[in-house]
């Protein structure tokens, strides 16, 4: 069969694509506020361009706003602004014609006379989004132009719409939504105070929200108010009572220019949010306030970085690094993103690395490269830029606050410090940019860097750090630390386990050494050989038949500390393998009764060891056995139940002893 060579253009059949619009385009059904508000917002834009042109007449006193109305009786849902306003031929145009931008349009017509206020949409497709909660939509617009006729528009959700001529008076446009039976939620005032705090509260125009039902009651009870008011007596009596009367009636005006006040309806959005501002510009408390606004923290944050940039894109924005309480408190943030102030998304990870999702914020950039719903990046090119910049910018700040603020960057550390860390796991730039600035406490208390520590201590413990988990149960350890003028760090985070190994990756010549997993010879004293081994052999026996712990490795050594009868210590290879498969549920039942690793080291300069050594047949050897064991244990991780039972038991036993 023959087929001939054809060329044309691609038909598209609305009636197929149209129910794909509003099932599909949008992940999220509230999304549809966004769209109509935005599209508000777009409207009184393009006449504000207009009157800077000079091609439309501003009244003095003109005030450009955006209402939305819900009445919960009707089930309606109206979005009104007093913008632009539509012609018939612009209905047709815009409406009539699926993914025809009017504000693609507007600023192809007037690219030569650009401004800094910027047209939201895109795509023409925002105003369908509303069929995706609509059984019928109608539009009721006058065109700012002279003459223009007034249009009224109306689809029931099909490919069919009716038009005519409406009653409009006034210049902007209305849609009205009649809400379906699984919609509506968004005419309860809560619900869509919720949709427009989430997706509105940064738009450039002021949006107010009324709720028609309350706005009646209210107009009701004003007017049996003013009904029941009784006349007032203006014939006084005497002079006095005309000057008290006076007087009452001044006060009544002052009342009822209080009331008026109080009434005054409110915008519900931030036209100029903080971050539109200059750094310059920006006080610590408007900082400060703004945090508190956008994100209902209590807590104040340790310090913000201004993000302001014109070049190579535009970005603008606003990060905090949160305080943190506790360990127990949660550092998952919130960075919102915004695109010419509307809101897109929380935590795109394409554009905000992922350790800063740690941090809280607003980033606005309008050069973002969004899809047709603008829910989702493209591009990766471009917001890879977008990421590095923001990566850059809080490298800076650090980094230039640990050189010229010190003191506050020691303050903070403490807080920030899981940020720093996660960040320099995550990103090989932003360590590159960071491992200078990494500090860590000492058990002095002071802040130093890697360098530092292994400066000072080359002499004792070349190229060994030392480090501290938990004050209390490793005091054992740092007294005796202490004593011989050592130092060590603290790793209290619990991310300190991964990073301990990003720092011996990128340093193959030093080992960090947990405080209890090794005893070094700067604790010891020499001992024989033959007599260690003999010594040994004695002493492992005894203390596995007095504890029943067949598995026991016994070690014999001279500590320095006379006052030290035994100690467990733990290898660190071991330990970092039991605490890996801790975190991933395979809990090693066997670890705190002579696991693997583990080592009982007994002190023969103490003389509670020497006792043992040479009391084999005294009643009381395996009771101590017994004691020193646990005691031990104790220093090194919490006893079971059933263990610290019998060690409470023993213990009062050994004090009945004394007494006797």
């Amino acid at each position: 069969m023959f087929i001939m060579a054809k060329q044309g253009s691609l038909s598209i059949n609305s009636e197929n694509i149209f129910p794909i619009i509003k099932k599909w385009l949008y992940s999220d059904h509230d999304i549809f506020i966004r769209e109509l508000v935005s599209n508000g917002c777009d409207a009184v834009t393009k006449l504000k361009k207009l009157a800077v042109m000079g091609e439309f007449e501003e009244a003095d006193d003109e005030k450009y706003k955006v209402e939305v109305r819900i009445n919960p009786t009707d089930k309606t849902l109206t979005f009104i602004d007093n913008g632009i306003g539509m012609t018939e031929e612009e209905v047709d145009e815009y409406i009539n014609q699926i993914a025809f931008s009017g504000a693609a349009a507007f600023m192809e017509q007037y690219k030569d006379k650009a401004s800094d206020e910027q047209i939201i949409g895109h795509f023409g497709l925002g105003f369908y989004s509303a069929f995706m909660v609509a059984d019928k939509v109608t539009i009721d617009t006058l065109s700012y132009k002279e003459g223009a006729a007034p249009v009224h528009w109306e689809c029931d959700g099909g490919t069919e719409f009716d038009m005519e001529e409406g009653d409009k008076t006034e210049r902007g446009t209305v849609i009205t939504l009649y809400l379906n039976d699984d919609s509506y939620e968004f005419c309860n005032e809560f619900r869509c105070r919720e949709v427009l705090d989430k997706y509105c509260s940064f738009m450039p125009v002021e949006i107010y929200f009324v709720n028609e039902e309350e706005e009646e009651k209210k107009a009701e009870e004003a007017a049996k108010k003013s009904a029941e008011e009784k006349v007032i007596d203006v014939e006084a009596k005497d002079a006095d009572s005309k000057d008290a009367d006076s007087e009452e009636d001044g006060d009544s005006e002052v009342t009822l220019e209080e009331d008026e006040e109080e009434d005054t309806p409110k915008p519900i959005n931030q036209i100029h949010p903080l971050w539109t501002k200059h750094p310059n510009d920006c006080t610590d408390e408007e900082y400060k306030e703004f945090y508190r606004d956008v994100f209902h923290d209590y807590k104040e944050p340790l310090f913000w970085i201004h993000l302001n940039m014109d070049y190579p894109f535009n970005l603008k924005g606003i990060l905090y690094f949160p305080k943190i309480n506790t360990k127990y408190d949660t550092i998952e943030g919130k960075i919102k993103l915004y695109n010419n102030q509307v809101f897109i998304a929380d935590n795109i990870k394409e554009v905000i690395p992922e350790y800063l999702l740690l941090l809280k914020g607003c980033i606005d950039c309008p050069d973002l490269p969004l899809n047709v719903s603008r829910s989702a990046l493209q591009n990766d090119g471009f917001v890879k830029k977008i990421s590095n910049y923001i990566t850059k910018k809080v490298a800076e700040k650090l980094s230039g606050m640990c050189k010229t603020d010190r003191e506050n960057y020691e303050k903070y550390w403490d807080d920030i410090s899981p940020f720093i860390k996660f960040g320099c796991i995550r990103d090989e730039k932003f360590n590159d940019k960071m491992k200078d600035y990494i500090i860590f406490k000492n058990m002095e208390g002071k802040y130093v860097t890697l360098p530092d520590y292994l400066e000072a201590g080359k002499e004792k413990y070349e190229n060994n750090v030392f480090y501290i988990t938990d004050e209390v149960a490793q005091s054992q350890y740092i007294n005796m630390f202490k004593e011989q003028e050592m130092d060590a760090i603290y790793l209290t985070h619990q991310i300190d386990t991964t990073f301990i190994t990003h720092l011996e990756q990128r340093n193959p010549e030093v080992k960090f050494l947990r405080i209890d997993s090794e005893l070094t010879d700067n604790f010891k004293e020499a001992i024989d050989e033959n007599e260690e081994k003999e010594l040994t052999e004695k002493l492992s026996e005894k203390f596995k038949k007095a504890t029943g712990v067949e598995n026991l490795i016994v070690k014999v050594e001279k500590l320095k500390n006379a006052d030290t009868p035994s100690m467990i210590t733990v290898s660190e290879q071991t330990r970092r393998m039991s605490e890996m498969m801790e975190m991933y549920g395979m809990s090693n039942s066997s670890t705190g009764l002579g696991a693997e690793g583990e080592t009982l080291v007994l002190n023969m300069n103490n003389d509670l060891v020497q006792y043992v050594l040479n009391n084999d047949e005294s009643e009381n050897t395996t009771t101590i056995c017994q004691q020193l064991y646990d005691l031990a244990r104790l220093a090194n991780h919490p006893l079971k139940p059933e263990e610290m039972t019998a060690f409470v038991a023993r213990s009062n036993k050994i004090l009945t002893i004394l007494t006797k």
